[in-house]
């Protein structure tokens, strides 16, 4: 992987150069079994960059071993990927048959699969929401918007291919994002927090 500082970039410190140009790379995107990648944390180390012949480009490697040709920058990033069995806060931004989808400020693609809500829970219909009902007959709703508890159960990894029309004959409705969350609200005081 390279990081190529433009001659317009020049006028910044180095430093600064090479962290703009390490969020628009990574910044807002998934990295297949790493997670998402949120902001640039900190730089580590770097060395000089090489001047690409005919480009005016300098080349910043960003590999984790010295390269022999480019220079070597290492740097942390602050990466979202909760680890199985982690509780988490979200809101609840639908309901359908398939599950409840939760949303996070900067991520959006958590579902709680139906065998993964408390036992006795039921999609309406009629209102789009899930139910739960207790033993003794009482029923609380998973309400759109509701803050909610829930844990970490597995996470699923999709390559995401370009669409070339010729070639793919998904329609974008069967896209799959490229990192989802499966949960679960089965353990007392999961689900939302209003309950508890």
């Amino acid at each position: 992987m390279f990081i190529l500082i433009s001659p317009e970039d020049f006028s910044k410190f180095s430093a600064v150069a090479i962290e703009d140009n390490i969020n628009a790379k990574y910044a807002n995107k998934v990295i297949q079994k790493i997670g998402l990648c949120i902001s640039f944390y900190d730089l580590l180390e770097s060395s000089d960059g090489l001047i690409g012949h005919g480009t005016g480009l300098v080349n910043v490697n960003v590999q984790s071993k010295i390269s022999t040709d480019l220079a070597l920058v290492k740097f942390r990033m602050i990466v979202f990927r909760p680890f199985k069995g982690e509780i988490m806060l979200g809101k609840i931004s639908s309901g359908t048959e398939n599950g409840i989808k939760i949303g996070l400020e900067f991520f959006n693609d958590i579902l709680i699969p139906p065998q993964m809500l408390m036992e006795n829970s039921r999609f309406d219909y009629a209102e789009q929401v899930w139910i739960w009902e207790n033993d003794e007959g009482s029923e609380f709703f998973f309400d759109v918007g509701e803050v909610v508890r829930f844990r970490i159960e597995a996470e699923e990894w999709h390559d995401q291919i370009p669409n070339a029309p010729d070639l793919i004959d998904e329609t974008p409705q069967d896209r799959k994002p490229p990192y989802s969350i499966l949960g679960s609200m089965q353990m007392g005081g999961t689900g939302p927090i209003t309950w508890w």
